[in-house]
């Protein structure tokens, strides 16, 4: 039986709706309604339920009496708890140009360091509410894609070889048809979306946009310069491919980079970690990291041995000196997969060259 779409998270769906006849039973999600007083005292709302819709107070007494639910915006607030897309680049570095210490996604991080041990019931709902929402847009924007998760480590330089190398895979992914996920933050997680971005662009358009982001290599010490620079690239190569970045308010020194078409930014880290291992099915891609990427490696690895989310998902660690030497997690994980279905889908590569035909092979 197939669920009917009951959400409505746009204007234009809600005029859709409406014309329909009646909203009975629908869910609508952060929709200015301010100038659709008529539509409202007109229309059949029982039923519904409001999630942080603006509304004039005679609407809102109507659609009351009607039997709605009416969730109001909460005020005063860094972001939409209610909301119902994911973001964008521009919507979290809006005012960029006055300094990152003025974008939305700096003001949210700085409410999340005021409330997060408050002890405040109110606003961990509101987190909470929130990250749901973001939960649920993702599986939305990524129904029937084929998704490959990239990770590795944030500290990665703009001007190394290993960022560059994480850009071509990111393009070589994405042009083989998978949708590209990463954790959304700097570093291997940029490089990876940098790539997606420039899918369609010719294969020259690469060496330019390192050439660019080059004046910013790090986001220390200026997170301000750091985004300038990969919207420069953006205004160079405006028609930019998809990719999605899932990065977190818990790691405030890491801001989302600007390249993934749609964020999915999270308060709780857990909620965020596990969400993108599980929205990997393609496949996940593990580059040279440290702890944080040491931890995604297990993460993915523990349903692929317990076999809990169905037939494992293959994982390819990149990177033969660092997952065998410097931190030896490839032996662990053979071990691990030795006797088990996962076993067969597990491989330890060179270089990020070998993975697209080494993902294809498992698939």
């Amino acid at each position: 039986m197939v669920t009917p779409d009951i959400e409505i998270e746009t204007l234009a769906e809600f005029d859709q709706v409406v014309a329909r006849g009646s909203l009975s039973g629908y869910r609508i999600q952060s929709v200015n309604l301010l100038e659709r007083t008529f539509a409202l005292l007109a229309t059949d709302t029982s039923a519904s339920v409001f999630l942080g819709c603006a509304m004039e107070p005679d609407a809102a007494v109507k659609v009351r009496a009607d039997g709605a639910l009416v969730f109001p915006p909460v005020p005063d607030l860094p972001f939409d708890p209610y909301r119902g897309l994911l973001y964008t680049p521009e919507e979290l570095f809006t005012g960029l140009p006055d300094g990152y210490e003025a974008t939305p996604d700096a003001e949210a991080y700085a409410w999340f360091q005021e409330t997060k041990s408050d002890g405040d019931v109110f606003s961990s709902m509101l987190r909470s509410i929130h990250d749901d929402a973001i939960s649920d847009a993702l599986d939305e924007h990524l129904a029937g894609a084929r998704v490959v998760g990239v990770m590795g480590g944030h500290a990665m330089a703009r001007g190394a070889a290993d960022y560059r190398g994480a850009a071509e895979l990111g393009r070589a992914l994405t042009r083989s048809g998978l949708t590209v996920a990463t954790g959304g933050g700097p570093g291997a997680m940029e490089a990876a979306n940098l790539g997606a971005y420039l899918a369609p662009a010719p294969d020259e358009a690469l060496p330019e946009a390192l050439e660019l982001l080059a004046k910013a290599p790090s986001f220390a010490p200026s997170v301000s310069e750091w985004a300038r620079a990969a919207f420069d690239v953006r205004e160079r190569f405006p028609a930019g491919g998809d990719s999605v970045g899932i990065p977190t308010w818990f790691y405030g020194h890491e801001p989302p980079n600007a390249f993934a078409g749609h964020i999915a930014k999270y308060f709780a880290n857990a909620v965020r970690e596990d969400g993108l291992l599980a929205r990997s099915t393609a496949g996940v891609v593990f580059l040279p990291g440290a702890a944080g990427t040491l931890q995604e490696i297990f993460d993915s690895a523990t349903p692929n041995y317990y076999g809990s989310r169905g037939e494992p998902a293959p994982m390819v660690l990149v990177g033969r000196t660092h997952w065998t030497e410097h931190l030896p997690a490839w032996p662990l994980l053979r071990a691990l997969a030795r006797g088990r279905a996962m076993e067969s889908r597990i491989a330890l590569v060179d270089s990020v060259d070998e993975v697209a035909d080494v993902l294809a092979s498992m698939s």
